[in-house]
Protein backbone atom coordinates (compact mmCIF):
# COMPACT_ATOMS: atom_id res chain seq x y z
CA UNK A 1 0.00 0.00 0.00
CA UNK A 2 1.47 3.37 -0.75
CA UNK A 3 0.10 6.87 -2.18
CA UNK A 4 -0.19 10.48 -1.74
CA UNK A 5 -1.34 12.25 1.53
CA UNK A 6 -3.63 14.09 -0.74
CA UNK A 7 -5.51 11.00 -1.71
CA UNK A 8 -5.60 9.51 1.53
CA UNK A 9 -5.46 10.63 5.15
CA UNK A 10 -3.79 9.37 7.79
CA UNK A 11 -6.26 8.55 9.63
CA UNK A 12 -7.65 6.33 7.00
CA UNK A 13 -4.24 4.67 7.00
CA UNK A 14 -4.22 3.86 10.13
CA UNK A 15 -8.03 2.40 10.04
CA UNK A 16 -6.87 0.48 7.15
CA UNK A 17 -4.22 -0.78 8.95
CA UNK A 18 -6.06 -1.73 11.96
CA UNK A 19 -8.51 -3.09 10.02
CA UNK A 20 -6.76 -5.70 8.24
CA UNK A 21 -4.70 -6.82 11.61
CA UNK A 22 -1.44 -6.32 9.55
CA UNK A 23 1.88 -6.16 10.61
CA UNK A 24 5.01 -4.33 9.42
CA UNK A 25 5.89 -0.66 8.93
CA UNK A 26 4.19 2.71 7.70
CA UNK A 27 6.60 4.97 6.00
CA UNK A 28 5.85 8.87 5.86
CA UNK A 29 7.28 11.73 4.32
CA UNK A 30 5.65 15.33 4.91
CA UNK A 31 6.44 18.20 2.45
CA UNK A 32 5.57 21.57 2.61
CA UNK A 33 6.43 22.64 6.40
CA UNK A 34 8.90 25.27 5.13
CA UNK A 35 5.80 27.52 6.40
CA UNK A 36 6.44 27.34 9.79
CA UNK A 37 9.62 29.08 10.37
CA UNK A 38 10.06 30.73 6.60
CA UNK A 39 10.07 34.39 8.65
CA UNK A 40 12.49 33.52 10.92
CA UNK A 41 14.94 31.78 8.20
CA UNK A 42 14.41 34.19 5.10
CA UNK A 43 17.25 34.76 2.61
CA UNK A 44 19.47 32.22 0.53
CA UNK A 45 19.65 29.54 3.50
CA UNK A 46 16.07 28.72 3.04
CA UNK A 47 15.77 28.99 -0.42
CA UNK A 48 19.34 26.32 -0.52
CA UNK A 49 17.23 24.28 2.16
CA UNK A 50 13.53 24.32 0.87
CA UNK A 51 13.40 20.70 -0.29
CA UNK A 52 15.20 19.65 2.90
CA UNK A 53 13.27 21.29 5.53
CA UNK A 54 10.31 19.33 3.44
CA UNK A 55 12.02 15.77 3.48
CA UNK A 56 11.20 15.04 7.22
CA UNK A 57 9.33 11.30 7.48
CA UNK A 58 8.58 9.33 10.02
CA UNK A 59 8.28 5.09 10.58
CA UNK A 60 5.02 3.61 12.54
CA UNK A 61 5.86 0.12 13.62
CA UNK A 62 2.54 -2.11 14.01
CA UNK A 63 2.04 -5.61 14.70
CA UNK A 64 -1.74 -7.07 13.95
CA UNK A 65 -2.85 -3.61 13.54
CA UNK A 66 -1.68 -2.63 17.03
CA UNK A 67 1.31 0.22 17.12
CA UNK A 68 4.59 -1.06 18.68
CA UNK A 69 6.38 2.10 18.59
CA UNK A 70 6.35 5.61 16.48
CA UNK A 71 9.22 8.16 15.53
CA UNK A 72 10.82 10.39 13.23
CA UNK A 73 12.76 8.49 10.90
CA UNK A 74 15.94 10.68 11.51
CA UNK A 75 17.89 8.53 14.34
CA UNK A 76 18.03 11.75 16.86
CA UNK A 77 17.81 10.73 20.23
CA UNK A 78 17.03 14.05 21.70
CA UNK A 79 13.21 12.66 22.25
CA UNK A 80 14.51 10.13 24.51
CA UNK A 81 16.86 12.25 26.38
CA UNK A 82 14.20 14.65 27.00
CA UNK A 83 11.92 12.04 28.26
CA UNK A 84 14.70 10.61 30.84
CA UNK A 85 14.64 14.39 32.41
CA UNK A 86 11.57 13.27 33.88
CA UNK A 87 13.02 10.18 35.46
CA UNK A 88 15.91 12.55 36.82
CA UNK A 89 18.15 10.09 34.68
CA UNK A 90 22.15 11.61 34.04
CA UNK A 91 22.51 14.09 30.57
CA UNK A 92 24.99 11.66 29.53
CA UNK A 93 23.56 8.13 30.24
CA UNK A 94 23.12 7.12 26.58
CA UNK A 95 26.61 7.59 25.75
CA UNK A 96 27.71 5.18 28.83
CA UNK A 97 25.36 1.86 26.97
CA UNK A 98 26.29 -0.84 25.50
CA UNK A 99 23.03 -0.24 22.49
CA UNK A 100 20.90 -3.02 21.36
CA UNK A 101 21.23 -4.59 18.16
CA UNK A 102 17.58 -3.11 17.72
CA UNK A 103 19.21 0.04 17.02
CA UNK A 104 21.02 -0.47 13.84
CA UNK A 105 17.62 -0.56 11.52
CA UNK A 106 15.17 1.97 11.69
CA UNK A 107 14.91 2.36 15.33
CA UNK A 108 18.18 3.33 16.82
CA UNK A 109 16.02 5.82 19.25
CA UNK A 110 13.96 1.90 20.07
CA UNK A 111 17.70 0.29 20.38
CA UNK A 112 18.93 2.58 23.20
CA UNK A 113 15.31 2.45 24.91
CA UNK A 114 16.08 -1.42 25.31
CA UNK A 115 19.33 -0.60 26.15
CA UNK A 116 18.28 1.47 29.09
CA UNK A 117 15.75 -1.36 30.04
CA UNK A 118 18.72 -4.18 29.77
CA UNK A 119 21.06 -2.27 31.69
CA UNK A 120 18.33 -1.84 34.29
CA UNK A 121 18.69 2.13 34.23
CA UNK A 122 14.96 2.21 33.06
CA UNK A 123 11.83 -0.13 34.49
CA UNK A 124 9.52 -1.77 32.13
CA UNK A 125 7.01 0.77 33.23
CA UNK A 126 8.88 3.74 32.57
CA UNK A 127 9.77 2.36 29.21
CA UNK A 128 6.07 1.48 28.06
CA UNK A 129 4.99 5.17 29.24
CA UNK A 130 7.61 6.94 27.24
CA UNK A 131 6.55 4.70 24.00
CA UNK A 132 3.62 5.84 24.75
CA UNK A 133 4.39 9.26 24.89
CA UNK A 134 6.04 8.82 21.62
CA UNK A 135 3.76 7.24 19.61
CA UNK A 136 1.27 9.94 20.83
CA UNK A 137 3.67 12.99 19.84
CA UNK A 138 4.15 11.19 16.09
CA UNK A 139 0.88 10.72 15.94
CA UNK A 140 0.17 13.91 16.84
CA UNK A 141 2.37 15.48 14.37
CA UNK A 142 1.18 12.97 11.28
CA UNK A 143 -2.78 13.97 11.89
CA UNK A 144 -1.72 17.37 11.45
CA UNK A 145 -0.48 16.99 7.90
CA UNK A 146 -2.25 16.93 4.57
CA UNK A 147 0.88 16.91 1.97
CA UNK A 148 3.14 13.91 1.46
CA UNK A 149 3.61 10.56 0.59
CA UNK A 150 3.86 7.08 2.22
CA UNK A 151 4.48 3.48 1.81
CA UNK A 152 3.40 0.61 4.38
CA UNK A 153 5.71 -2.64 3.81
CA UNK A 154 4.19 -5.82 5.58
CA UNK A 155 6.80 -7.20 7.02
CA UNK A 156 8.06 -8.83 10.51
CA UNK A 157 7.43 -7.07 13.54
CA UNK A 158 10.11 -4.68 15.42
CA UNK A 159 11.34 -7.06 18.09
CA UNK A 160 10.95 -7.36 21.37
CA UNK A 161 7.83 -5.54 22.27
CA UNK A 162 7.29 -3.21 25.13
CA UNK A 163 3.68 -2.80 24.80
CA UNK A 164 1.15 -2.50 22.05
CA UNK A 165 -1.30 0.46 21.55
CA UNK A 166 -4.96 0.09 19.66
CA UNK A 167 -5.53 2.41 17.18
CA UNK A 168 -8.73 3.32 17.37
CA UNK A 169 -8.47 5.21 20.91
CA UNK A 170 -5.57 7.04 19.82
CA UNK A 171 -6.99 8.17 16.41
CA UNK A 172 -10.10 9.85 18.54
CA UNK A 173 -8.35 10.95 21.40
CA UNK A 174 -5.44 13.08 19.00
CA UNK A 175 -7.66 13.96 16.26
CA UNK A 176 -9.91 16.13 19.30
CA UNK A 177 -6.33 17.35 20.30
CA UNK A 178 -5.37 18.27 16.54
CA UNK A 179 -8.50 20.23 15.99
CA UNK A 180 -8.25 22.29 19.23
CA UNK A 181 -4.31 22.90 18.26
CA UNK A 182 -5.77 24.93 15.57
CA UNK A 183 -7.40 27.54 18.21
CA UNK A 184 -4.41 28.58 19.44
CA UNK A 185 -3.65 30.13 16.06
CA UNK A 186 -1.94 32.41 14.86
CA UNK A 187 -0.39 33.03 18.59
CA UNK A 188 1.06 29.87 18.63
CA UNK A 189 1.82 28.11 15.23
CA UNK A 190 3.86 25.02 16.17
CA UNK A 191 4.71 23.09 19.06
CA UNK A 192 8.72 23.39 18.18
CA UNK A 193 8.40 27.56 19.26
CA UNK A 194 10.00 28.49 22.28
CA UNK A 195 8.18 30.79 24.97
CA UNK A 196 9.98 33.39 26.29
CA UNK A 197 8.52 35.72 28.94
CA UNK A 198 8.48 39.12 27.54
CA UNK A 199 7.36 41.24 30.64
CA UNK A 200 8.08 39.46 33.67
CA UNK A 201 7.03 42.53 35.93
CA UNK A 202 3.85 42.43 34.89
CA UNK A 203 3.46 38.58 34.71
CA UNK A 204 4.62 38.41 38.24
CA UNK A 205 1.50 41.14 39.00
CA UNK A 206 -0.65 38.31 37.62
CA UNK A 207 0.73 35.31 39.02
CA UNK A 208 1.81 34.05 42.72
CA UNK A 209 5.48 33.93 43.38
CA UNK A 210 5.20 29.92 43.06
CA UNK A 211 3.68 29.87 39.96
CA UNK A 212 5.83 32.88 38.53
CA UNK A 213 8.95 31.08 39.76
CA UNK A 214 7.47 27.34 38.36
CA UNK A 215 6.36 29.28 34.58
CA UNK A 216 10.41 30.89 34.88
CA UNK A 217 11.55 27.75 34.95
CA UNK A 218 10.73 26.21 31.22
CA UNK A 219 9.71 29.70 29.21
CA UNK A 220 13.34 30.26 28.85
CA UNK A 221 13.05 30.74 25.43
CA UNK A 222 15.80 27.98 24.98
CA UNK A 223 13.21 25.23 25.87
CA UNK A 224 9.91 24.66 23.30
CA UNK A 225 6.51 23.57 23.74
CA UNK A 226 7.05 20.03 22.44
CA UNK A 227 9.84 19.53 24.87
CA UNK A 228 8.35 21.17 28.08
CA UNK A 229 5.61 18.26 27.01
CA UNK A 230 8.04 16.03 27.64
CA UNK A 231 9.88 17.20 30.23
CA UNK A 232 6.38 17.35 32.29
CA UNK A 233 4.91 13.92 30.66
CA UNK A 234 2.25 16.19 29.47
CA UNK A 235 1.24 15.98 25.77
CA UNK A 236 1.24 19.37 23.59
CA UNK A 237 -2.08 20.54 23.68
CA UNK A 238 -2.02 20.34 27.85
CA UNK A 239 1.25 23.07 27.56
CA UNK A 240 0.06 25.21 24.66
CA UNK A 241 -3.25 25.58 26.79
CA UNK A 242 -1.62 26.36 30.28
CA UNK A 243 0.86 29.36 28.19
CA UNK A 244 -2.19 30.57 25.89
CA UNK A 245 -3.33 32.95 27.93
CA UNK A 246 0.02 34.63 28.40
CA UNK A 247 0.65 34.58 24.61
CA UNK A 248 -2.89 36.29 24.17
CA UNK A 249 -1.90 39.16 26.90
CA UNK A 250 1.53 39.40 25.40
CA UNK A 251 3.07 38.61 28.29
CA UNK A 252 5.12 35.29 27.05
CA UNK A 253 5.90 35.32 23.50
CA UNK A 254 7.21 32.40 21.15
CA UNK A 255 10.52 32.02 19.28
CA UNK A 256 10.87 30.19 16.77
CA UNK A 257 14.07 28.18 16.38
CA UNK A 258 17.21 29.18 14.81
CA UNK A 259 17.87 28.20 11.14
CA UNK A 260 20.42 26.01 11.98
CA UNK A 261 18.41 24.06 14.83
CA UNK A 262 15.83 24.07 12.49
CA UNK A 263 17.82 22.56 9.36
CA UNK A 264 19.91 20.29 10.78
CA UNK A 265 18.35 19.68 14.19
CA UNK A 266 20.22 18.90 17.82
CA UNK A 267 22.49 16.92 16.78
CA UNK A 268 23.21 13.84 18.72
CA UNK A 269 25.77 12.01 17.39
CA UNK A 270 29.48 12.28 17.85
CA UNK A 271 31.47 15.45 16.02
CA UNK A 272 35.20 14.84 15.12
CA UNK A 273 37.01 16.88 17.92
CA UNK A 274 38.24 20.62 17.35
CA UNK A 275 41.77 19.61 16.31
CA UNK A 276 40.55 15.91 14.21
CA UNK A 277 40.25 16.67 11.06
CA UNK A 278 36.56 14.87 9.60
CA UNK A 279 37.33 11.70 7.84
CA UNK A 280 35.21 11.04 4.40
CA UNK A 281 34.85 8.19 2.34
CA UNK A 282 32.79 8.26 -0.76
CA UNK A 283 31.81 4.79 -2.56
CA UNK A 284 30.89 5.50 -5.65
CA UNK A 285 31.43 3.85 -9.35
CA UNK A 286 31.00 7.10 -11.79
CA UNK A 287 34.63 8.93 -11.91
CA UNK A 288 32.88 12.08 -12.21
CA UNK A 289 31.06 11.89 -8.92
CA UNK A 290 34.20 10.98 -7.44
CA UNK A 291 36.75 13.30 -8.47
CA UNK A 292 34.00 16.35 -7.79
CA UNK A 293 33.62 15.19 -4.07
CA UNK A 294 37.26 14.76 -3.41
CA UNK A 295 37.95 17.92 -4.94
CA UNK A 296 35.07 20.09 -2.78
CA UNK A 297 35.79 18.59 0.14
CA UNK A 298 39.34 18.63 0.60
CA UNK A 299 39.41 21.83 -0.51
CA UNK A 300 37.17 22.76 2.46
CA UNK A 301 39.62 20.95 4.62
CA UNK A 302 38.30 17.78 4.81
CA UNK A 303 39.93 14.58 4.45
CA UNK A 304 37.72 13.09 1.90
CA UNK A 305 38.62 8.98 0.00
CA UNK A 306 36.72 7.77 -3.03
CA UNK A 307 36.31 3.99 -3.87
CA UNK A 308 35.06 2.77 -6.74
CA UNK A 309 34.95 -0.77 -5.97
CA UNK A 310 32.04 -1.40 -3.81
CA UNK A 311 33.15 -4.88 -2.87
CA UNK A 312 36.72 -3.55 -1.63
CA UNK A 313 35.66 -0.25 -0.10
CA UNK A 314 33.71 -2.67 2.84
CA UNK A 315 37.17 -3.81 3.78
CA UNK A 316 38.08 -0.31 3.54
CA UNK A 317 36.11 1.60 6.01
CA UNK A 318 36.91 -0.47 8.63
CA UNK A 319 40.82 0.54 8.21
CA UNK A 320 39.56 4.50 7.40
CA UNK A 321 36.76 4.30 10.47
CA UNK A 322 35.39 7.50 8.75
CA UNK A 323 33.27 10.08 10.29
CA UNK A 324 30.72 10.26 7.37
CA UNK A 325 29.92 7.76 4.42
CA UNK A 326 28.42 9.01 1.28
CA UNK A 327 27.14 5.77 -0.61
CA UNK A 328 25.79 6.09 -4.58
CA UNK A 329 23.05 3.11 -4.56
CA UNK A 330 23.11 1.71 -8.39
CA UNK A 331 26.53 0.40 -8.33
CA UNK A 332 27.83 -3.23 -9.72
CA UNK A 333 28.37 -6.55 -7.77
CA UNK A 334 26.78 -4.94 -4.60
CA UNK A 335 24.76 -1.65 -4.66
CA UNK A 336 24.50 1.02 -2.08
CA UNK A 337 21.84 -0.53 -0.20
CA UNK A 338 23.74 -3.96 0.66
CA UNK A 339 26.48 -1.95 2.05
CA UNK A 340 24.53 0.26 3.84
CA UNK A 341 22.87 -3.17 5.36
CA UNK A 342 26.13 -4.71 5.97
CA UNK A 343 27.53 -1.74 7.73
CA UNK A 344 25.31 -1.22 9.88
CA UNK A 345 25.47 -4.83 11.26
CA UNK A 346 28.76 -4.04 12.70
CA UNK A 347 29.11 -2.05 16.18
CA UNK A 348 31.48 -0.37 14.48
CA UNK A 349 28.91 1.60 12.17
CA UNK A 350 26.35 1.03 13.73
CA UNK A 351 26.18 5.48 14.74
CA UNK A 352 28.12 6.77 11.73
CA UNK A 353 26.14 8.63 9.40
CA UNK A 354 25.56 7.26 6.25
CA UNK A 355 24.26 9.18 3.29
CA UNK A 356 22.89 7.10 -0.09
CA UNK A 357 23.72 9.23 -3.31
CA UNK A 358 20.81 8.51 -5.72
CA UNK A 359 20.10 9.47 -9.70
CA UNK A 360 16.61 9.71 -8.67
CA UNK A 361 14.52 11.74 -6.33
CA UNK A 362 12.33 8.95 -6.03
CA UNK A 363 10.04 8.42 -2.62
CA UNK A 364 10.79 4.50 -3.26
CA UNK A 365 14.46 4.90 -3.34
CA UNK A 366 14.52 7.26 -0.17
CA UNK A 367 12.09 4.51 2.00
CA UNK A 368 14.73 1.93 1.05
CA UNK A 369 17.37 3.86 2.41
CA UNK A 370 15.50 4.23 4.93
CA UNK A 371 14.67 0.46 5.91
CA UNK A 372 18.06 -0.75 5.31
CA UNK A 373 19.15 2.07 8.15
CA UNK A 374 20.48 5.13 5.79
CA UNK A 375 20.89 8.75 7.81
CA UNK A 376 19.87 10.49 4.74
CA UNK A 377 20.11 10.95 1.10
CA UNK A 378 21.48 13.16 -1.45
CA UNK A 379 20.42 13.05 -5.01
CA UNK A 380 22.35 13.42 -8.08
CA UNK A 381 23.28 15.62 -9.69
CA UNK A 382 24.12 17.87 -6.49
CA UNK A 383 25.90 21.16 -6.30
CA UNK A 384 28.81 22.12 -3.87
CA UNK A 385 26.43 23.75 -1.31
CA UNK A 386 23.95 20.69 -1.25
CA UNK A 387 27.55 18.88 -0.41
CA UNK A 388 28.84 20.72 2.12
CA UNK A 389 25.60 21.66 3.66
CA UNK A 390 24.72 17.87 4.10
CA UNK A 391 29.01 17.26 5.27
CA UNK A 392 28.38 19.78 7.98
CA UNK A 393 25.82 18.62 9.00
CA UNK A 394 26.65 15.69 10.06
CA UNK A 395 30.76 16.25 10.75
CA UNK A 396 31.05 19.50 11.52
CA UNK A 397 33.08 22.48 9.71
CA UNK A 398 36.23 21.03 7.95
CA UNK A 399 40.10 22.68 8.44
CA UNK A 400 40.67 24.78 5.13
CA UNK A 401 44.11 25.47 6.84
CA UNK A 402 45.28 22.08 7.48
CA UNK A 403 48.04 20.13 5.89
CA UNK A 404 46.76 18.40 2.92
CA UNK A 405 47.26 13.75 3.25
CA UNK A 406 50.99 13.01 2.90
CA UNK A 407 51.83 10.95 0.37
CA UNK A 408 52.31 7.86 2.40
CA UNK A 409 48.66 7.66 3.23
CA UNK A 410 48.03 7.99 -0.23
CA UNK A 411 50.16 5.61 -1.52
CA UNK A 412 48.88 2.88 1.33
CA UNK A 413 45.57 3.68 -0.41
CA UNK A 414 46.01 3.68 -3.54
CA UNK A 415 47.89 0.33 -4.12
CA UNK A 416 45.91 -1.95 -5.40
CA UNK A 417 42.18 -0.51 -3.89
CA UNK A 418 41.35 1.28 -6.73
CA UNK A 419 41.19 4.60 -4.95
CA UNK A 420 41.13 7.88 -6.51
CA UNK A 421 43.83 9.85 -4.90
CA UNK A 422 43.38 13.95 -5.79
CA UNK A 423 46.63 15.18 -7.56
CA UNK A 424 46.94 17.86 -4.82
CA UNK A 425 47.02 14.88 -1.72
CA UNK A 426 49.58 13.10 -4.10
CA UNK A 427 51.96 16.10 -4.90
CA UNK A 428 51.32 18.38 -1.84
CA UNK A 429 53.95 16.31 0.34
CA UNK A 430 56.81 17.17 -1.69
CA UNK A 431 59.52 19.67 -0.87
Amino acid sequence: MQGKLSEIDIRSILQLIELGQRTGELFVEAYGMGSIVGDAIGGSALRRSSKRMGDRSWFVFFINGQIIYAGDSGGNLTRLRDHLRRYKKPDNVLDNISVSAIATVNAPEYGHLWALLENHILTPAQGRSIIQSMVHETLFDLLSFHQGSFIFEIGPALSPQLTTLEIGPLLVKIIKQVQEWKQFHPHIQSPDQCPVISDPAQLREVLNENAFKMLGKWVDGKTSIRQMARYLNRDILTVAKAIYPYVQQGLVQLLHLTSEEFLFGRRDFDLPQQDKVPRIVCIDDGATIRKAVEFILNEQGYEATAISNPVRALSLVFQLKPDLILCDIAMPELDGYEICAMLRKSTAFRQTPIVMLTGKDGFIDRVKARMVGATDYLTKPFGESELLMLVEKYVGLGHPDRPRPDRLLAEALEDGLEIDIPESASTSSKP
